[in-house]
């Protein structure tokens, strides 16, 4: 029966026939044109002599960030901060191979855990920017294994479907077994099944779940003819030039940075691990910069495209955070947006921050299991004009254990 079901997916996923062209807003038969994916046509602001006084002026808050809560608290990891797309503060710390001593590069790709997600979200959008989606489409008509037939391509993108996360699905002696690696169609099948809870009905209000991007990773295979690897390989990595980025595939294994407990524990393989779409790309802090790089692109998305993406859609609660097409924000009443997105996967935590009205970028890579690599989203209250804690990093150097708790804390 399981053999049934997965041959039936791939089915699904790949063949284009003319009852799903006939319910589908996806109605072309022809196999997605790559080249469209241009290089992105970047033009930032740049002033050689203001840059270089920019970074003068900021260069001891950072050392003083960098020395109280990277070296002080053992992280391991990199770090960039880039103003108008120009990288003004980049350090590296720790081991991507402890075993082998084998020391952390700007050029070792790291689990970005939910950072994925930005990813993934990209590539959804590129292809709704090329007609082969649309955000209100049906996720059914496109994998019409998935039971739920109100859920939006647009529910999904911003976590209001009202699936439960994946993470916690019961244990299931055919569909969900804990001895076996579990992949996106398991996923599928799951839910296919009848067997995950829905917290909420679709679009009633926002709940955080890994599903939602699992099945995004299926619908990009579908609408491509592709494995999510090769086409995000071809939509996103190659034309914005994230030369050591890529999708971890376990049939087609390579040499990655390994995951880290706290004390500095190989972490142990999760049968969740292969699962993608919500995470598995491994990328540097350098290929995150290029990804930041080209959303200030003319032909990255159309403007209305790029709107949406930063819009929240989830106001149920007051507050100051709120969730995009596939990106984290605050917005204050000032006006203020900072654009963001966290993650955490076994011993990975990883923070990207993007502050568009200043061209801000900073990025927090870490492979061993430590907190602290949060607290670099406060460091956007020092680089630029946002309430982040700016007096808690501008000094640093004076706080104490139980502040850089608090800080920390914070960015979550």
């Amino acid at each position: 029966m399981r053999l049934i079901f997965y041959t039936l997916c791939v089915a699904l996923l790949f063949a284009c026939n003319s009852k799903s062209d006939a319910t589908s807003p996806v109605g072309s038969k022809e196999a997605l044109s790559y080249p469209v994916y241009a290089k992105p046509d970047v033009k930032l602001p740049y002033n050689k002599k203001a840059l270089a006084a920019f970074k003068r002026e900021k260069k001891s808050y950072l050392d003083a960030f960098y020395k109280n809560y990277w070296e002080a608290n053992k992280v391991s990891g990199g770090l960039l901060v880039a103003k108008n797309g120009e990288i003004i503060y980049e350090k590296y710390i720790g081991f991507s191979d402890k075993e082998k001593n084998k020391a952390l590069t700007q050029d070792t790709p790291i689990h970005l855990a939910s950072i994925s997600k930005v990813l993934t979200g990209v590539a959804v959008l590129r292809l709704v920017q090329e007609n082969k989606l649309k955000l209100d489409q049906l996720v059914s008509n496109v994998l019409p294994a998935f039971p739920y037939k109100d859920v939006t391509i647009r529910d999904l993108l911003t976590h209001r479907s009202g699936l439960q996360n994946y993470a916690y699905f019961q244990p299931h002696k055919r569909f969900w077994r804990e001895d076996k690696m579990k992949n996106n169609y398991d996923v599928l099948e799951y839910l296919a099944n009848g067997l995950c809870q829905v917290h909420n009905q679709p679009n009633k209000n926002f709940s955080y779940s890994n599903t939602n991007y699992a099945l995004l990773a299926l619908i990009i295979e579908k609408v491509t003819g592709e494995r999510y690897p090769i086409a995000m390989q071809k939509m996103v990595f190659e034309p914005f030039g994230m030369n050591h980025t890529f999708v971890f595939d376990y049939k087609n294994p390579r040499e990655v940075s390994k995951s880290y407990t706290f004390k500095g524990e190989l972490w142990p393989e999760s049968d969740l691990d292969a699962i993608y779409g919500d995470k598995n790309i491994y990328s540097t802090p350098r290929d995150i910069l290029q990804l930041d790089r080209a959303m200030y692109a003319d032909n990255f998305l159309t403007p209305e495209l790029k709107t949406l993406m930063k819009k929240g859609y989830s106001n149920e609660k007051e507050g100051v955070k709120n969730y995009g097409l596939g990106i984290r924000m605050m917005q204050w009443d000032s006006g203020d947006k900072l654009l963001y997105h966290n993650g955490w996967w076994h011993g990975n935590y990883t923070s990207y921050v993007r502050g568009e009205q200043d061209t801000l970028t900073i990025v927090a890579l870490g492979n061993q299991r430590n907190r602290s690599v949060y607290s670099a989203f406060s460091l956007a209250g020092v680089l630029g004009k946002y309430p982040v804690d700016l007096e808690k990093v501008k000094n640093a150097h004076l706080l104490n254990e139980s502040h850089r708790d608090s800080l920390t804390l914070q960015a979550e």
